[in-house]
């Protein structure tokens, strides 16, 4: 059986792969680039990587709770959460760009000094759940898989996925728990890497690729690329 200590570093291996990744698509970046607008509607590319930035520190911080047991929330609240996000959407290119790599090597730094056995312990997510510090891992993982797509620079949510491996079964396994209360029972089949059903008695399957089934699942796409009877679900919240 693996352990969660285990887990947390075979994802912390994904997450280094695509902050290298990140950093590679982001340092061509100037101003144009940046303020160009992103796939996300209403949000520049400046707001994702701002958005990325401030999402590393959040779950650093839930990393904190979890290892030291002293409540330490992602966000002050959500108004604090989008109020940075647009402050820092605004700063020059340069001092944006150096924030995001700051940020992304704060959170690894941090995770990578974790002891083994606090990766099994809680902290609670921005909806009051309980959130182990492996599954914090996964949700890191999960923001940089999904918003690489969303920042419009060639990537795809397939590409992406194919860099992680076997790691991305938990990125669509982590947006299939995060929507679970908006999916029915449902048996859903990534082509030639992996299977998950929802329900204990689902009454239909959907097919499509990897990042087609992700797409659907976060809210980028209506789930018209996917073959079977395909259910609305609500936008992400």
């Amino acid at each position: 059986m693996t352990t969660a200590s285990e887990k947390a570093h075979a994802l912390l291996g994904g997450v280094r792969k695509l902050d290298d990744e990140w950093a590679r698509v982001i340092g061509g970046l100037g101003e144009p680039e940046l303020r160009a607008p992103s796939a996300l509607p209403g949000w520049s590319r400046a707001h994702v990587l701002a958005h990325l930035a401030r999402n590393a520190d959040g779950l650093q911080n839930l990393l904190t709770w979890a290892n030291t047991g002293v409540e330490t929330p992602m966000y002050a609240g959500p108004e604090a959460r989008d109020a940075d996000i647009e402050a820092g959407a605004q700063h020059p290119a340069a001092d944006l760009l150096a924030d995001f790599v700051a940020s992304a090597g704060r959170f690894e730094q941090y995770a990578t000094a974790m002891p083994d056995d606090a990766w099994a312990r809680e902290a609670r997510n921005r909806q009051g759940a309980p959130v182990t510090g492996a599954v914090v891992a996964r949700m890191r993982l999960s923001e940089l898989t999904i918003h690489l797509a969303d920042l419009d620079r060639g990537y795809d949510l397939d590409r992406v996925l194919g860099l992680l491996g076997p790691l991305a079964d938990d990125v669509v396994q982590h947006a299939i728990t995060s929507r679970a209360a908006h999916l029915p029972a449902l048996r859903l089949v990534a082509e030639g890497t992996g299977e998950w059903t929802m329900g204990a008695a689902p009454g239909a399957t959907v097919r499509g690729t990897s990042g087609q089934l992700l797409a659907w699942l976060s809210g980028r796409s209506d789930g018209a690329a996917l073959d079977g009877d395909v259910p609305p679900i609500p936008a992400w919240g």
